[in-house]
């Protein structure tokens, strides 16, 4: 499912039920929609269970498995369809400017270090030539 919102992933949840039901004339079960819209079994799951709390669809387990109906298609009308499912993509953004911002916080502090550690040597070296220009005029 390329659609990212779950207005749009339960339409097609539902629509598929609806084909799976003319095909085959008995109600399908999950493996077969998910398999049919190529989803996961896993977020099909997920799917049927949210839409069996919001009763847009019943979920009857029997002997050959848990069969999906349709309850009440109206429902989905009721659902907003610019709410995104996940917000994978946008955690994904977020998390690698995070770890950019603290990969220059890192390399300006290496840098820094650096710095001090080339001053300090140049302050020792200076010193270091003081003492022999001292020793060597003493001498």
């Amino acid at each position: 499912m390329k659609q990212t919102d779950f207005y749009s992933n339960a339409h097609i949840f539902i629509a598929a039920i609806r084909v799976l039901q003319h095909l085959n004339t008995k109600a399908p079960s999950i493996e077969d929609v998910c398999e049919f819209i190529s989803l996961s079994v896993e977020h099909g799951n997920l799917m049927c269970r949210k839409l069996t709390e919001m009763e847009i669809i019943d979920a009857v387990e029997g002997s050959y498995g848990t069969r999906l109906f349709i309850k009440n298609h109206l429902k989905l009308e009721e659902l907003k369809s610019d709410e995104p499912e996940d917000n994978l993509a946008e955690e994904l953004i977020k998390f690698q400017a995070n770890q950019k911002e603290k990969s220059k916080k890192i390399e300006s502090f290496q840098a820094e270090q650096e710095a001090k550690k080339k001053n300090l040597f140049s302050d020792l070296e200076k010193k270091l030539q003081e003492e022999i220009k001292k020793k060597g005029g003493k001498e």
